[in-house]
């Protein structure tokens, strides 16, 4: 994933942007970089590796570095950047978010027709975000690149630009799949995935992009430069995991989604009693927690938290990179509470199941620590299909996919011709599915939500949701 924030303003705003781009490290542990627009400076660039330590620590004596009235910062998971660019359209900063699933026709198509040529990294790979720019620079202007970008990638890109006048230009992917709001202020506006980015800096809500729309920002005013389209994907993912709590996109806050999902979850489990004789509802933390809380709630069975991640340390779950000391600092992070475990039947709540390599640790965990029942329950349908759109999960093959490698160890390749039936609770194959992995996990029981129960807790039309990781559907 990664996340982005700019403002421009008629002040120096490296503080502002310094905070606003760390309210987004939730989002990616790989790199952070922030630029700079100064009327006497000029453009100026930061890239920095966040590995090993957070953004703040490595950013935190910017403002000694860098300064000017425009600035954009930059979470990646992947590549450096903001780069700075110098082309036909001037020169200019910029950050892509998202995933270029066709790059290596495109670097092809543009290198046969252009003569031109990339920085390459180690085996090869082109930093998606020099893609973008040399897309855009085939057209004479920002708003026609843009869109001449958005239209020959294959995936999703957001961007954002900080031009040589610093004028900033922020551009929604072209499907909306991910957020982009702009935030109001005394002194000039800003842009960012988060909104609590810019109220915790004292803006104001102006309004979301649309999809696919593209404004240019300066401290006097908002000019759009394309209208949104009609269509919308959002992410359903953003509400249910990576999406921070205080996170509101389209109008529905994520903690208060996750709060009614974890309920509609309860709802469905007593009409069928199937959490009988629980002693506590939990939530693997931390983005299961608000899902536990929510059924927990709903249920009226107390919530507990049997066991806590010690994070001063390792504050952010997604890092190390590898997945081996993943798996070992995610074990190292878990402190039991002994009498919140010992002889108590316990039912977790994950936000979701992907590839169950740490749940089946956790498990372990527990019964080792004297559980006497753990129930599952991922807040979220079982993910069939690895995404295709933003990269936010690390599994770099579908059969990494919990759900459908059980499916294959059941039925053989053919049995993914039913995944609809595998997905849900109430078919033969749906209760195969649950059973075989209870098996595999030691279980006491499994469910997952429903597709039909996350649409209800986002509560927003589903036409404009994108549900691919759960069904295909496109």
């Amino acid at each position: 994933m990664g996340g982005f924030f700019g403002m421009t303003s008629k002040r120096d705003c490296i503080v502002d942007v310094f905070f606003g781009t760390d309210y987004h490290s939730h989002l990616g542990t790989h790199r952070a970089g922030m630029a700079a627009y100064d009327k006497e400076t000029g453009l100026q660039r930061e890239i920095h590796s966040i590995e090993n330590s957070p953004f703040r620590t490595k950013f935190s004596g910017i403002a000694e570095k860098m300064r000017g009235t425009s600035a954009i910062g930059c979470i990646s998971d992947f590549y450096p950047q903001p780069l700075l660019v110098r082309s036909n359209l001037g020169t200019y900063a910029i950050c892509v978010t998202g995933v270029v699933n066709n790059s290596e026709a495109l670097i092809h198509q543009y290198l046969s027709f252009s003569g031109g040529h990339f920085d390459a990294m180690t085996g090869g790979k082109v930093n998606t975000t020099e893609l973008v720019a040399a897309l855009i620079n085939q057209k004479n202007s920002f708003r026609d690149g843009i869109l001449f970008a958005q239209k020959a990638i294959d995936g999703t890109a957001s961007i954002l630009i900080l031009k040589d006048d610093g004028k900033i230009i922020a551009a929604r992917d072209r499907f909306g799949r991910l957020p982009m709001l702009i935030g109001k202020g005394e002194d000039g506006y800003c842009v960012t995935f988060e909104h609590f980015a810019y109220r915790k800096l004292g803006y104001e809500d102006e309004r979301d992009l649309g999809p696919g729309e593209i404004v240019e920002l300066s401290p006097d005013g908002i000019k759009q430069l394309a209208r949104p389209g009609k269509e919308m994907k959002m992410c359903s993912f953003l509400w249910s995991y990576y999406g921070y709590p205080t996170s509101t996109y389209e109008g529905v806050n994520v903690e208060i989604m996750r709060y009614k999902n974890g309920g509609i979850m309860a709802k469905n489990d007593a009409e069928i009693g199937n959490n009988k004789d629980v002693d506590y509802i939990c939530g693997v933390p931390d983005s299961g927690t608000p899902h536990a809380i929510g059924y927990a709630n709903k249920a009226n069975i107390p919530f507990a938290r049997p066991y806590i991640k010690y994070t001063p340390s390792w504050s952010r779950s997604f890092m190390p990179p590898i997945q081996t000391e993943r798996e070992r600092i995610a074990k190292m992070k878990q402190i039991p509470v002994h009498e919140l475990i010992e002889n108590k039947s316990l039912l977790f709540v994950d936000d979701s199941i992907v590839r169950g390599t740490q749940l089946k640790e956790t498990v372990e965990f527990l019964y080792k620590h004297g559980a006497k029942a753990v129930h599952m329950r991922s807040a979220c349908p079982p993910i069939m299909y690895g995404c295709k759109f933003l990269n936010f999960s690390r599994a770099t093959s579908d059969m990494e996919l919990l759900a459908r490698r059980t499916i294959v160890e059941l039925e053989g390749m053919e049995g993914l011709e039913f995944m609809e039936e595998y997905s849900r609770s109430d078919t033969e194959r749906g209760k195969r599915l649950r059973k075989a992995i209870c098996d595999k996990f030691g279980f006491e029981s499994l469910e997952f939500q429903s597709l039909e129960g996350v649409l209800e807790a986002i509560g927003i039309d589903p036409c404009k949701l994108c549900t691919y990781c759960w069904n295909g559907k496109e």
